[in-house]
C-alpha cells in the first residue's frame, strides 16, 4: 500500500545521496567484514565539493561508541563536509583505542581531501566490543576514489546484514523556481527499536540551510520516520543520523521564515520515511512488512506510544507471521503502551477489514482476516477510542526463524 506524499515532489529513480549537486561518494572492499567467501564493500566516503551545514540524531542508548561520541561533539558545530563510514565493526566499547581509531579514520579522509579534520564524520557498525583493524582500514581510505554516481557503492558499504541497499532522491521547484534535491540513504536490518537503533541514516541536499533550522528540522522528521521503526526491540550502540546541507543550488539559506522551508521539511521527511519503511521490511529474517497506523488518540504523543507499541509487539510480529488472527493482541499492546485509550470504543482493521469495532469481536470470518495477512505488506489500522485527532504511524516486520538462525550465528 503506497504512502501518500505531496504531489509536486518528483522521485529520482534510482537515486540516492549524490543525487544533489555538488555530492560525491565511493567505496571499497577493505576486508572489514566477510560472508562466506564473498567479499562485499565494507568501508564507504561521501563528500560535498564545499562546506554544508549539518545536524545529526544519535543512539539513546548509554553505551556509544567513539564515532558517535565524536559526531556530536563535531555536529554542534553546525558545519561538516564528509562522512566516512565503515561495517563490520562497530568499534564500541573499545577504551581509547577505539577513540584514536576513530579520529585517525577522519584525519585521512580530511587530508585527502583537503580540508578540516573537524568537518568530517565518522560511522562504523557491526560487532560490538573488537577494535578496528586499522591496517585493513587505512589502505582501504586511499582506495576510495570519489564520484558523482558513487551513492549506489556508497549505500553497499553500510550495510551489514541488510539483504539489500537502501536509498531514495526526489526533487521539487522552489517558489523562485530554483530547484533542489534531497538524497537519502539508510542501514539496518536487525537490533532496530525506536530512539534509534543499529540504523545508519545520511540525508543529503543541494538547498541552502541555516544550522539552527536543520537541528529543529532533523529532530522532527527523525520522529515520524527513522524513529517509528522497529524490528526486535533492540537499541543499539551506533545509530546515526545526519542530515547535511551544501547550498549548491543557490539562494539564501533557508530558515523557519523562508518561502521554501515547509517544502524542503517535507521532502526530508518524505524521503526519510521511504528509508523507514525499507529498513522495517528487510527486518532479519523478515518476510511481511507490518504498517501500524494509530487515530482516535487523546495526542499525537498517544498515537505514537500504540503505534510503536503494537509495532514492536513480538506477539503482534508472531501473528502475523503465522497469518493467526489472535487479534486481542493488538488490543493488549495498546492497553500496555502508556497510552490514554477507551477499550469499550477501541477498534482495530487488518487491512479492510474490521476485527474489532467499539471494543467486541466484529462479525468477520477469522479465515477472512487470516487471508488478508498472507501478503508482503500488512497494515493494522487502531483507533483507540478517545474522539482525539492524534495519529501516528510506525513500521514493523514479522518475526521468523529466519531472525533466530541470523543472531545465533551473528559472529560465528
Amino acid at each position: 500500500m503506497p504512502v501518500e506524499h505531496p504531489d509536486w515532489l518528483e522521485w529520482i529513480p534510482g537515486g540516492g545521496v549524490t543525487s544533489p549537486r555538488g555530492w560525491r561518494a565511493g567505496a571499497t572492499f577493505a576486508g572489514i567484514k566477510t560472508y562466506g567467501e564473498e567479499p562485499r564493500f565494507d568501508l564507504g566516503i561521501l563528500a560535498s565539493d564545499r562546506p554544508a551545514a549539518v545536524a545529526g540524531v544519535f543512539t539513546k542508548n548509554r553505551v556509544f561508541g567513539p564515532a558517535v561520541a565524536l559526531d556530536r561533539a563535531r555536529v554542534a558545530n553546525g558545519r561538516g563536509q564528509a562522512i566516512v563510514a565503515n561495517s563490520g565493526c562497530s568499534n564500541t566499547v573499545t577504551g581509547e583505542q577505539g577513540e584514536r581509531d576513530a579520529r585517525r579514520m577522519t584525519a585521512l579522509v580530511a587530508s585527502s581531501l583537503g580540508i578540516p579534520e573537524e568537518d568530517v564524520l565518522v560511522a562504523s557498525t557491526g560487532v560490538i566490543g573488537r577494535h578496528l583493524p586499522m591496517h585493513l582500514v587505512e589502505p582501504g581510505l586511499g582506495a576510495i576514489a570519489l564520484a558523482d554516481d558513487g551513492g549506489a557503492a556508497f549505500a553497499r558499504a553500510i550495510m551489514t546484514t541488510d539483504t539489500r541497499p537502501k536509498s531514495h532522491a526526489a526533487t521539487f521547484a522552489g517558489a523562485d523556481g530554483t530547484r533542489y534535491t534531497v538524497g537519502g540513504v539508510a542501514k539496518g536490518s536487525g537490533m532496530v527499536h525506536p530512539d534509534m537503533a543499529t540504523v545508519f541514516c545520511f540525508l543529503t541536499t543541494d538547498a541552502p540551510a541555516a544550522a539552527g533550522w536543520l537541528r529543529q528540522t532533523l529532530a522532527a522528521v527523525a520522529d515520524v520516520s527513522i524513529n517509528m521503526v522497529d524490528v526486535d526491540m533492540d537499541t543499539s550502540t551506533s545509530d546515526t543520523m545526519l542530515l547535511l546541507a551544501n547550498g549548491a543550488a543557490g539562494g539564501t539559506p533557508i530558515d523557519d521564515g523562508h518561502a521554501d522551508a515547509p517544502r524542503l521539511r517535507a521532502a526530508l521527511e518524505a524521503v526519510a520515511v521511504e528509508l523507514a519503511r525499507d529498513l522495517a521490511r528487510d527486518g532479519e529474517g523478515a518476510e511481511t512488512l507490518i504498517e501500524v497506523r494509530a487515530c482516535g488518540a487523546a495526542t499525537v504523543d498517544d498515537a505514537r506510544r500504540a503505534a510503536r507499541t503494537v509495532a514492536s509487539s513480538p506477539l503482534v510480529k508472531t501473528m502475523v507471521t503465522g497469518r493467526d488472527a489472535n487479534l486481542g493482541r493488538v488490543l493488549a499492546a495498546v492497553g500496555r503502551s502508556g497510552a490514554d485509550m477507551d477499550p469499550a470504543r477501541a477498534s482495530v482493521w487488518i487491512g479492510e477489514h474490521a476485527a474489532f469495532e467499539r471494543g467486541a469481536p466484529s462479525a468477520v470470518a477469522y479465515d477472512v482476516i487470516s487471508r488478508a495477512m498472507d501478503a508482503p505488506e500488512v497494515v493494522i489500522r487502531v483507533d483507540l477510542g478517545t474522539g482525539g485527532s492524534g495519529e501516528a504511524v510506525a513500521w514493523g516486520c514479522d518475526l521468523t526463524e529466519g531472525y533466530v538462525r541470523i543472531n545465533a550465528d551473528y559472529t560465528t
